[in-house]
């Protein structure tokens, strides 16, 4: 009720933990409270804040024009309600590195378990989409040794994304981040996130090159193919992130909702499609508002 039963330094040491153990953990990407709370209740090993679905929320493309506020505002609400780990994306840190710290202590006083922070320029684009450009390996090096400086939690896991895979074709874009991870590794990111990884062969060189965990996005329209979990397991990824998945799914069926309401006139052969009010309330969990005060909660399933 109200909040999640485990603080967030628990929830951080927990994260550790099972980052250490044998599977791949799975982390959808929320697009409100609601829906993380859906996520723990079917199993999920966490929930990943993405940059591209706050954005597109406020009515925003993703080109880095959302706030550190923002941010931090939405991954609180969205920590306060689960007990699951939350990862949440910090696109460039929002500034220069002593923005980057206090991007970082931002976000632990948010109550996440960790935040990934890339190496584009700003402002920065999709990392799916072309004509990236990133930051000289020296300002990338810059930034991650800031957010690493600023952290008070040692458990607070620092992820450095890098998106120069995309910048350059062939076999040498690979080389280029595998190289970059390594730095940024020896500059202190607990785990790196490549971006727009082209094939599985490509997940595993960058996992076998490095002693950290590596995370895999699978995104739909991008530049991966989406692989199953066991797929990327066995390549060596040891977080998989669906970042936008639930937000294009849910606008889908709005977009079929507002049609068929548009042309017949009444939503009421929607109705089967839809989540009860009763599997809302369960969702919320309304019976334990009512056994902490009767008067907050009145319904009656």
């Amino acid at each position: 009720m109200l909040y999640s039963h485990l603080t967030p330094a628990a929830k951080r040491r927990a994260f550790r933990e099972a980052l250490a153990g044998p599977e791949i953990l799975r982390l959808p990407g929320a697009f409100n409270p609601l829906s993380a709370t859906l996520i723990q209740d079917k199993g999920f090993d966490g929930v990943y804040v993405s940059g591209a679905v706050l954005s597109a929320d406020l009515g925003l493309p993703d080109i880095g024009l959302t706030t550190l506020t923002e941010v931090a505002g939405r991954a609180a609400q969205i920590a306060r309600v689960t007990d699951l780990p939350v990862l949440a994306d910090a696109d460039t840190g929002f500034g220069e590195p002593m923005n980057v710290a206090r991007t970082v202590q931002t976000m632990e006083d948010a109550g996440v378990v960790g935040i990934h922070i890339e190496d584009q320029v700003n402002p920065k684009r999709c990392g799916h989409l072309d004509g990236k450009e990133v930051v000289g390996l020296g300002d990338a090096v810059r930034r991650i040794r800031a957010a690493v400086d600023g952290r008070r939690d040692p458990d607070f896991l620092i992820m450095a994304r890098t998106d120069v895979r995309g910048t350059e074709p062939g076999e040498r874009g690979l080389r280029l981040a595998i190289d970059r991870a390594k730095a940024l590794v020896d500059a202190g990111a607990d785990a790196i996130f490549p971006e727009a990884m082209k094939d599985l062969a490509e997940f595993e060189a960058v996992a076998s090159a490095l002693d950290v965990p590596v995370l895999a996005n699978m995104t739909e329209f991008g530049k991966s193919e989406l692989f199953t979990t066991q797929q990327l397991q066995d390549a060596g990824a040891r977080l998989v992130i669906y970042p936008v998945t639930l937000l294009r799914i849910a606008m889908g069926a709005a977009e079929r909702a507002l049609d068929q309401i548009a042309a017949s006139g009444t939503q009421a052969d929607l109705v089967p499609q839809m989540q009860t009010r009763a599997r809302l309330y369960e969702l919320n969990d309304y019976a334990a508002y009512n056994h902490f005060d009767s008067n907050v909660f009145t319904y009656q399933p």
